[in-house]
């Protein structure tokens, strides 16, 4: 029988790679680069053979997809950025059976999932990033799933449920990532340059993010789930925070009992509040 090994949300911000440059940004963002190493550490200690990602990067109109390839390859420029992700090369394998046991676990619900096995269907950044830190040799198979933008808050629960459920019938182990950020007002075209990657979006959406952070380290998760919805349109959600409905579904929603740890400290990043933190299981 299959297993959630490992779950968490994660950020996938282009900061991140910049660190690793010359420039503004060198070094600056070494707690969020250390502690999704430390994540992907954790779930190969786990014995993880697939990665299950909600990707508020990868966004669809109808319906929920999921890139189920035997096998992902390529070079990636972000469409959105390329001045600041260009010529990445990647090479993960993938999981087809694993997708489409997800696909017929979650149409029980009525929900319409798609488990496409297209091998000109790429992967977004809001799998490679995180994939590049903790998954570096590739030993782990990578099934993303599109944030689907017209989806209530009930489907992407009912979405993540029903993936824990074929997860536990299937032969893998698996960790879940919740790809995407807190807030997320970016900062305006005139607010773009250095300092960019300092600031939080807004006063709101910051002291938002603070009182989630500590409703998590408290377990006052039925708390915050009672307060997603809002929390999701009030405060600029990436993809409407679909990853996080995702990730909660999967958790048991109101009734997840489990420990949130904070791996890093929370960061702004062109207007976006970012963190890593596991939820224990």
């Amino acid at each position: 029988m299959g297993e959630v090994v490992l779950a968490a949300k994660v950020t996938h911000v282009p900061s991140i790679l910049l660190s690793e440059r010359e420039g503004p940004l060198k070094g600056k963002r070494e707690g969020p680069i250390q502690s999704l190493k430390e994540i992907g550490s954790r779930a190969r200690a786990r014995g993880v053979q697939a990665y299950l990602i909600f990707d508020t990067h990868w966004l669809s109109n109808f319906g929920c997809h999921m890139n189920a390839k035997a096998h992902h390859r390529g070079v990636y420029t972000s469409h959105e950025a390329p001045h600041l992700i260009q010529d990445l090369t990647y090479d993960f394998p993938g999981a087809p059976d694993l997708g489409d046991l997800i696909a017929a676990e979650a149409s029980k619900d009525g929900l319409e999932v798609l488990a496409h096995k297209v091998d000109s269907l790429p992967l977004e950044y809001g799998a490679l990033v995180p994939m590049m830190y903790m998954n570096q040799d590739a030993s782990a198979a990578v099934l993303p799933v599109a944030a689907p933008l017209f989806a209530t808050v009930e489907e992407n629960r009912l979405f993540g449920a029903a993936a824990r459920r074929a997860i536990e019938a299937s032969p893998y182990k698996v960790a879940v990532l919740a790809s995407g950020s807190l807030s997320h007002k970016l900062v305006s075209n005139s607010q773009v340059g250095d300092n960019q990657w300092e600031q939080v979006g807004s006063p709101f959406n910051l002291q938002v993010d603070l009182h989630v952070l500590q409703l998590w380290r408290e377990g006052r998760f039925a708390e915050f789930v009672a307060m997603l919805p809002e929390y999701s349109t009030k405060c600029n959600g990436e993809a409407l925070m679909a990853d996080t409905h995702m990730l909660f579904g999967l958790l048991g929603w109101d009734r997840y009992r489990g420990r949130a740890e904070q791996l890093c400290d929370y960061f702004a990043s062109s207007g976006s509040g970012q963190v890593n933190v596991q939820f224990h299981l």
